[in-house]
């Protein structure tokens, strides 16, 4: 799918920070070094960053850094070039990864209960659109082109309605089409009315304000989708990816669950079983991302 504006113009629009990437420190070879994504304003993020990798490092015994990536594809290309040690990702970046690089799961993110979740496509309730078809015409954002609750499972579900036959015909079937970035500024596009709908997140709607909250409803629901992963580099040392695994298994404690809100928020924290993502590769073979 063609984006009609670039990521950055997006943002700018939907009034989302423009301080998208903080540039990796330079490679040490005691320190473990952590990728984000962008899926929440990326100034808070930066802050949330210094608080975790600082219990991190007091966990594992070794310097433990943190930077934002501009989106997935970054994320996996720092663990490809050694940029990352382990990176925060979605499904169906981790199957890329896999696929590319190697990439090893280490743990899946639980969210009440569950450790799989939803994509939507979000309106706003005063915007008179009922379902996908009212749509046809009208301007739509996605989180991130290689983003499975924030493109590819939404948009599946105008190929399950009939509106369009494949990825490619979505140019056609929408007025414009645009990449935000992550969920926050895709929500918030469609939000300020800046686009008419957002494929996001079940939970996507959170990073809104009350006020905005009470203002959007969704349309659409994809089916489960396994939760967003931690992975690692498939060079890194054993022992260390042990040491970070128990570490952040330890957040699952009630003692240490506050720490939980600087890691995009989940309940907790299981061991990721590689099986449950076979769904989404399938997915990615069906639109041509894996062979």
């Amino acid at each position: 799918m063609a984006t009609k504006l670039n990521r950055r113009a997006v943002l700018a629009m939907a009034g989302a920070s423009t301080v998208l990437l903080a540039a990796p420190l330079a490679a040490q070879d005691d320190t473990l070094r952590l990728a984000f994504i962008p899926q929440e304003n990326p100034d808070k993020l930066l802050g949330d960053i210094e608080a975790i990798t600082g219990w991190l490092s007091e966990q594992i015994g070794v310097p433990v850094e943190g930077f934002v990536t501009i989106d997935h594809a970054a994320a996996v290309e720092a663990l490809r070039n050694g940029d990352a040690d382990i990176s925060f990702m979605g499904a169906l970046p981790f199957v890329l990864a896999e696929a590319e690089i190697d990439a090893i799961p280490l743990l899946s993110e639980v969210y009440r209960g569950d450790p799989s979740y939803t994509g939507r496509v979000f309106v706003r309730r005063d915007a008179g659109i009922q379902s996908l078809a009212d749509l046809r015409g009208r301007d739509i954002a996605f989180a991130d082109p290689i983003s499975e609750s924030g493109y590819l499972y939404p948009l599946a579900e105008f190929e399950r309605a009939g509106l369009i036959d494949r990825p490619e015909a979505a140019d056609a079937f929408f007025g414009r089409v645009f990449f935000a970035g992550g969920y926050q500024q895709a929500m918030q596009a469609m939000a300020e009315g800046l686009v008419a709908a957002a494929g996001a997140s079940q939970y996507a709607d959170l990073l809104l304000t009350p006020e905005q909250q009470s203002q959007v409803t969704w349309i659409a629901e994809s089916d489960a989708i396994p939760s967003h992963v931690v992975i690692a580099r498939p060079g890194l040392d054993v022992g260390l990816r042990t040491r970070f695994v128990d570490a952040m298994m330890m957040l699952n404690k009630p003692e240490h669950r506050d720490k939980l809100r600087f890691l995009y928020g989940p309940d907790g924290y299981v061991r990721a079983d590689p099986a449950a993502y076979e769904g989404v590769r399938d997915l990615a073979r069906r639109y041509g991302l894996l062979k």
